[in-house]
């Protein structure tokens, strides 16, 4: 069974940072990407970043420049730097672990992230 927990999110103040972890229980790398997504209330989850394999990142524009997506093959941990957050960034982070050979995706269960003005 594939799991996925997420750490290290809280409250800050608005250009304040968290840093994001998210811990699997198996070698991150038999997954073809990893990545963040958030969702805040009334609103559908969203993509923030991921990582390929590889090591290819992507982010969504909104982040860019102030988030980065890196992770830790050897302690199996993903990480998410949030830098100068802003009120709009509040929301539930969600690590996300996805299986292309079979079609699966993986979730942890959220960790909140809240952001005031």
């Amino acid at each position: 069974q594939v799991q996925l927990v997420e750490s290290g999110g809280g409250l800050v103040q608005a250009g304040g940072s968290l840093r994001l972890s998210c811990a699997a229980s198996g070698n991150i790398l038999v997954f073809n990407a990893m990545g963040w997504y958030r969702q805040a209330p009334g609103k559908q989850r969203e993509l923030v970043a991921t990582i390929t394999r590889g090591g290819s990142t992507n982010y969504a524009d909104s982040v860019k420049d102030r988030f980065t997506i890196s992770r830790d093959n050897a302690k199996n941990t993903v990480h998410l730097q949030m830098n100068s957050l802003r009120p709009e960034d509040t929301a539930v982070y969600y690590c996300n672990a996805h299986l292309a050979p079979i079609m699966s995706d993986y979730w942890g269960q959220g960790t909140q992230v809240t952001v005031s003005s």
